[in-house]
């Protein structure tokens, strides 16, 4: 996996890493798409997507096209920790060209509520 980082999306975004050997229109379009996959994905307490809720801190491409992911969750106690980074895992594994994904979790730094976008606010009245 490489270090170049891709331009954040939003305040508070999670880092977005792409290997260096693949065209930067290349690296646009996974970027877009594996964003599109990770807001398909919701804990099912909290009505908004887990990238809105900035529970996604890195994502990495490598050269290979494997993907790397770490995330938190709100909580560490969350009931569904032991299965939402397998539903992370799936979502992304749908993008087309991506050859594999692997999701990391991480409490480190704890999530807090500064680091969801303006549309998860919207979303739970949180103001």
């Amino acid at each position: 996996m490489t270090d170049t980082v891709a331009d954040e999306i939003k305040p508070n975004a999670p880092t977005m890493g792409a290997g260096t050997g693949l065209p930067p229109e290349e690296i646009d379009r996974l970027t877009d798409d594996i964003i599109a996959a990770l807001k398909t994905v919701y804990d099912p307490e909290i009505p908004s997507d887990i990238y809105e809720l900035g529970l996604i801190y890195r994502v990495d491409i490598a050269d290979d096209r494997q993907v790397a992911i770490d995330m938190t969750l709100t909580a560490p106690g969350c009931p569904v920790a032991g299965e939402m980074p397998g539903w992370v895992e799936n979502a992304v594994a749908t993008v087309n060209g991506v050859s594999g994904v692997t999701v990391s979790m991480t409490f480190d730094p704890p999530w807090d509520q500064s680091r969801m976008s303006d549309e998860a606010r919207v979303a739970l009245d949180m103001w």
